[in-house]
């Protein structure tokens, strides 16, 4: 299992620690270390549509130039923009064999990982 994230974000540490008490292992990507690969936001692009893990809600996002921001209308604009600024990533992202979710939702990971 694999977890995504940068280790100062609040969601991803809320998610560590619920992991953590429930015993659940995992590894850890560091985006801020080791970024995001074109492959893999293909593969979360076509697993679940880029619009449910681009956070237009951050900081990231808010602070683009409005000229950017106009730009992206569609995957083609999207991914590459994931790619440099990962901060627009919704964390954590979590990977288990097919289950795949971004954010972090107590309901989710007890119904996923305390089965």
């Amino acid at each position: 299992m694999k977890v995504y994230g940068i280790t100062n974000c609040n969601t991803v540490k809320k998610a560590v620690d619920w992991l953590k008490a429930n015993h659940v292992d995992y590894e850890f990507h560091d985006f801020k270390k080791l970024g995001v690969s074109e492959e893999k936001l293909q593969e979360w692009n076509q697993k679940a549509g880029y619009e449910k893990f681009m956070n237009k809600q951050g900081l990231t996002w808010k602070q683009l130039d409005p000229a950017v921001k106009e730009s992206v209308k569609g995957e083609a604009e999207a991914l590459p923009l994931l790619q440099q600024k990962t901060s627009m990533i919704k964390r954590p992202v979590i990977e288990d064999g097919g289950f795949l979710y971004f954010g972090f939702d107590e309901n989710v990971y007890k119904q996923h990982f305390l089965k």
